[in-house]
């Protein structure tokens, strides 16, 4: 097998996030004020991975190298966190390589439980990320695969042709997240309504809302609520 280097160094921060309930430059009444969190994403393991995680990955390897790809430019990094394996894929290489995992014999992960998305704002030209989970039914088998794409192009290439159950996903993802899944057959919304204009669960979403009265006192939107002047 190739013998490549992916992805990021260990333990990579692409954020730290200071206080609670996004309250900065006012006093914090939560008491949480000093609180420093960093957003911390696994990096690449290294091998062994152990157990069948070094065969999937040996398979998906070779069989890339047999179709003439280059290993470097399809698998960006292999990370196994909490005895889970996730394979990060290219986006332009993502239906390829669902193709190779639900076809080979060695692989055959027949079924997808869908796609969600993920928003990591302080990860620089990689803030959406997809998370697919496949299943082996043949070989009792579970892993993930994770492809991410630019906020200022948020495309990756639908993979219904070769898990069509992942139609209904792939369009609650675009209305929840704003991942536009190109190919799609019909990319409409599930949740909102069709007009509604950005995406809420990004994490840069305006939480918005409307001040509530109750018993003589009003409960201000949730966005300004913690903001103190």
């Amino acid at each position: 097998m190739a013998d490549v280097q992916r992805g990021r160094p260990e333990g990579d921060v692409v954020e730290v996030r200071t206080g609670l309930f996004g309250v900065h430059g006012s006093a914090d009444t939560s008491g949480m004020g000093g609180l420093v969190r960093p957003v911390v994403l696994p990096g690449e393991s290294q091998r062994p991975y152990g157990g069948y995680f070094d065969e999937i990955v040996d398979v998906l390897e070779e069989v890339l190298e047999e179709r003439g790809l280059n290993v470097a430019d399809v698998i960006e990094r292999v990370v196994v966190y909490r005895d889970e394996l996730t394979i990060h894929v290219a986006r332009e290489h993502i239906v390829t390589v669902c193709s190779i995992l639900r076809d080979d014999p060695d692989l055959r992960f027949e079924l997808c439980l869908g796609v969600n998305g993920v928003h990591y704002p302080g990860d620089k030209d990689r803030e959406l990320h997809a998370c697919y989970a496949l299943t082996s039914v043949t070989h009792n088998r579970q892993l993930r695969l994770e492809v991410a794409c630019p906020d200022a192009d948020p495309t990756i290439p639908s993979v219904v042709s070769v898990y069509p159950a992942n139609d209904w996903h792939e369009r609650e993802t675009w209305d929840l997240m704003g991942i536009v899944f190109t190919g799609h057959p019909a990319l409409t919304r599930t949740a909102m309504p069709d007009d509604w204009v950005g995406h809420p669960q990004r994490k840069d979403y305006p939480l918005g809302g409307i001040p509530v009265e109750y018993k003589g006192a009003t409960v201000p939107p949730a966005d300004t609520r913690r903001s103190y002047s």
